[in-house]
């Protein structure tokens, strides 16, 4: 059951979920409700929820009154939880489904209704992810242009704080819905998030199938909090004497928003998770970084491929921004370049050996110096979920041919008798001069090696 006694902060109460002839004692999982998106083949969708130990729980997907699959469980002792494993389907929809509980002669249903199949994507981070849409450049205009994204379906977490790992979430903000103006314009650094939204618009207009989007952030927070203990300890995070950075303004303390806010979705079968974090740990534990954020990774993808008994993929996809560049008031040793070369575990790109599967959305480049949220929170969130959608199409997607990230050096000569710096790139780079000082080097892609001069 949620441990409750160990919420901490806000508790938020759950939003009305599924319909339901039962008690609270038989029920689904916070998060299986009306409008849920359900992951597609070639995986099977987790169903579970609370029950009374040892009854039979039998679970129905049905299509225009057609049964499509049946599943049959215990309710497992001490735990008082069920879960089933369903088929994998096609992408489509929608279904419906019921949960019945069988014990002795008591018989209590379940039923949520309009379930897609498609692709479920979990958002995470601090308050660029959560910015949302009617924060952004052209928010009027992205605001009205959901009539032809009705298969996108969002959710959105609350915020809460646990001191030891929920089972199930303590709050749901937005339950599964359909995209309105009103649900992803809710307010500043509320539901829905504008990158996970775009992120997932982009997607579809590819896919053409459902997307289901889970967005779980929280403003000012360091990945420590996202972490589970068992990663913090692998890379020797310090328990006590933190110095707490004016950049953390949300909770800083081990492990609570992963307890109460990613580990409780953990049961959920997920295609991919994409990440924008890091501010916050500029001078919080930054030299740590390029250990705490592979960890993480690594932890996130062990502990969903568990929870759904193995239908989550084991290296799934995981996706991140890169950090921006802003306007620093304080000296030139910002912080932000080391943290930008920790996000790739210091290798300086992905994937790489200690971040396989990985995409990352170049994002420096989209500094907005008069942003009225600080320069720090840039208003383009369409480039930005623009890059991150390139990256999961060719990572996730295994798309060919695709232009995802920029041209990456493969040998770099420093001649100092001539004054020049010789870059030689894998890529083809054409370099047009714009006078002596200034000039652009757009590329295009080539499979043979040029130099850069």
């Amino acid at each position: 059951m949620v441990a409750l006694g160990f919420v901490l902060g806000l508790l938020l109460p759950l939003m009305p979920r599924a319909h339901t002839s039962a008690d609270v004692g038989f029920r689904f999982a916070s998060y299986v409700d009306d409008h849920m998106v359900l992951q597609k083949e070639p995986a099977g969708a987790v169903i579970w929820g609370y029950g009374i130990s040892g009854a039979t729980v039998t679970v129905t997907l049905c299509q225009d009154q057609e049964t499509i699959m049946k599943k049959v469980t215990q309710v497992k002792a001490h735990f008082n939880r069920w879960m089933v494993v369903l088929d994998p389907l096609k992408p489509g929809g929608p279904y419906e489904v019921m949960a019945q509980q069988t014990l002795g002669r008591m018989n209590l249903t379940l039923r949520v209704h309009d379930v897609l199949f498609g692709d479920v994507w979990l958002c995470s981070g601090q308050s660029n992810m959560q910015m949302t849409v009617s924060q952004i450049f052209n928010a009027t205009s992205e605001l009205s242009n959901t009539a032809a994204y009705q298969s996108v379906h969002i959710l959105s977490v609350s915020l809460v704080q646990a001191e030891e790992e929920l089972e199930d979430l303590a709050g749901v903000d937005l339950p599964w819905s359909k995209p309105t103006s009103e649900n992803l314009g809710h307010g500043n650094f509320e539901y829905m998030s504008a990158v996970c939204w775009l992120f997932g618009r982009y997607l579809y207009d590819t896919l053409q199938y459902p997307i289901g989007l889970i967005s779980s952030s929280w403003s000012g927070t360091p990945i420590e909090a996202w972490s589970s203990g068992r990663s913090l300890k692998a890379c020797g995070v310090p328990q006590q004497g933190f110095i707490i950075s004016d950049s953390v303004s949300g909770p800083s303390e081990h492990s609570v928003l992963w307890n109460a806010m990613i580990h409780p979705l953990h049961n959920m079968t997920l295609k991919g998770v994409i990440w924008y974090q890091g501010e916050s740990n500029v001078n919080f534990n930054r030299d740590l970084y390029n250990c705490t954020f592979p960890a993480l990774i690594e932890d996130w993808r062990q502990t969903f491929h568990s929870g759904s008994q193995g239908q989550t993929d084991r290296l799934f996809p995981f996706g991140f921004v890169q950090l921006s560049s802003f306007l620093s008031h304080a000296n030139s040793d910002d912080g932000f370049p080391q943290i930008r070369w920790h996000q790739t575990a210091d290798f300086g790109h992905v994937p790489n050996l200690r971040m396989p599967n990985t995409f990352m959305a170049v994002a420096m480049d989209l500094c907005d110096r008069n942003s009225p949220f600080g320069s720090i929170h840039p208003r383009d969130k369409q480039t930005v979920a623009y890059r991150l959608h390139l990256g999961a199409r060719a990572v996730a997607y295994g798309e060919k041919m695709l232009t995802f990230e920029g041209p990456l050096p493969k040998k770099i000569e420093l001649l100092a008798h001539k004054g020049l710096l010789n870059l030689l790139y894998s890529q083809q780079i054409l370099v047009q001069r714009q006078d002596d000082k200034i000039f652009e080097g757009p590329f295009v892609p080539a499979h043979s090696s040029q130099p850069w001069y």
